[in-house]
């Protein structure tokens, strides 16, 4: 089983900046692709970046230039640095990881949200 505590949530004016971290524990042999998704009242989840083992990123167009997805394998944490936010990222923001076990199949873990509110 892996756990995943995710933090960094909170207010924040527009145009400010948050840093969203989100740690995995437990018993795996690996971590594979980590993403962050998000989800606002009324809308489906929706993925914001991911980033691959070895550092490859991806972005939705709508956080491209103001995200960044990182990630430090020796304490299994991924992490989003938001800059230049503005009141439309405000959502609950997942992580979601791929965990490679023991046995070698690849499972699937989210977190439980963190909230993040961009008003003024």
């Amino acid at each position: 089983q892996v756990q995943l505590v995710e933090s960094g949530g909170g207010l924040v004016q527009p145009g400010g900046s948050l840093r969203l971290s989100c740690a995995a524990s437990g018993r795996f042999f690996s971590i594979d692709v980590m993403r962050w998704y998000r989800q606002a009242p009324g809308n489906e989840r929706e993925s914001v970046a991911g980033i691959t083992s070895n550092g490859i990123t991806v972005y939705d167009d709508s956080v491209k230039g103001r995200f960044t997805i990182s990630r430090d394998n020796a304490e299994n944490t991924v992490y989003l640095q938001m800059n230049s936010l503005k009141p439309e990222d405000t959502a609950v923001y997942y992580c979601n990881v791929w965990v490679r076990g023991y046995g070698g199949s690849y499972v699937d873990y989210w977190g439980r949200g963190t909230q993040v509110t961009v008003s003024s």
